[in-house]
């Protein structure tokens, strides 16, 4: 990525804080390259067990469109895909987490390499998210591959329109 992709992204997660001046400033002060950002303004994280997002990721991006903005924490246990406001109410099942409004997420700086959290797709600052539909699918065929392998385990994506609340996973239901 160039380092005017970077800023770029910088700025356009910067743009869901309250103070986005103050937020941008203190993300240059911090060594980490870490800041903690609301969701549910301008995206949703849907996160889902490492495994599976990995593989969602790698159907996504043999797709014609480019993945949106996604996370990955040390170790690539949890992947996080950055999704518009609302959508992980309607995308539910077991093992997936939803950050959604009243929520806080914690964020690299895209562009600052870390040892912990880290970007397997940084944001451009397009405002470019994953669009929910080919996310699903991405899901459920990564699920299915996963299954053939013998490394399913528990994931199971499902879809439950209307239930629950945004930051529930269907094992609450």
């Amino acid at each position: 990525m160039t380092s005017t992709g970077a800023t770029d992204g910088t700025n356009w997660l910067a743009e869901a804080s309250r103070d986005p001046a103050a937020c941008r400033h203190a993300w240059r002060r911090s060594g980490a390259g870490l800041m903690m950002l609301p969701a549910g303004r301008r995206w949703d994280v849907l996160t889902v067990p490492g495994t599976l997002g990995l593989t969602a990721l790698a159907v996504l991006s043999r797709a014609a469109a480019r993945p949106g903005p996604v996370l990955a924490d040390r170790g690539s246990e949890n992947v996080g895909f950055l999704v518009p406001p609302g959508t992980g109410a309607r995308l539910l099942g077991t093992g997936l987490r939803v950050a959604g409004e009243g929520t806080w997420i914690v964020v690299p700086r895209p562009g600052v390499r870390g040892r912990g959290l880290r970007w397997l797709v940084a944001p451009d600052g397009s405002g470019r998210l994953n669009a929910p539909v080919p996310l699903e699918l991405a899901l459920h065929e990564a699920a299915a591959e996963l299954a053939a392998d013998g490394r399913a385990g528990s994931v199971r994506p499902g879809r439950r329109p209307g239930v629950g609340h945004p930051d529930h996973t269907a094992d609450d239901l």
